[in-house]
């Protein structure tokens, strides 16, 4: 199983280079397609996008349809604090209702 988590370095500070995002205690590659400065999250801009495309591209292990990496980032991304954490058990669960 892995575990994806994030936190804030500052939370006083809302500025993206003030995160840490990993995956299973390594950094979480950025696949950047919508933020160029990197990941965000608690709302659903660009860096939240960049994130929920970066951890399913890591669980798929492909690059994931828009729909459904938008869609993670409505439901889950946009809604995280400033720590945060989610399995890949949660995640399959998630896919899993979606497809059905």
């Amino acid at each position: 199983m892995k575990i994806y988590k994030g936190r804030r370095l500052n939370p006083d500070e809302g500025t993206i280079s003030n995160v840490v995002v990993t995956v299973n205690s390594e950094p979480l590659k950025h696949r950047g397609y919508h933020s160029p400065d990197g990941f965000n999250w608690g709302y659903g801009g660009s860096g939240p996008a960049d994130l929920a495309r970066s951890i399913l591209w890591d669980y798929l292990e492909e690059e994931p349809p828009g729909v459904l990496y938008q869609n993670f980032k409505d439901t889950f991304v946009a809604t995280w604090k400033d720590e945060w954490e989610i399995t890949s058990d949660k995640i399959q669960d998630w896919i899993k209702d979606k497809v059905h």
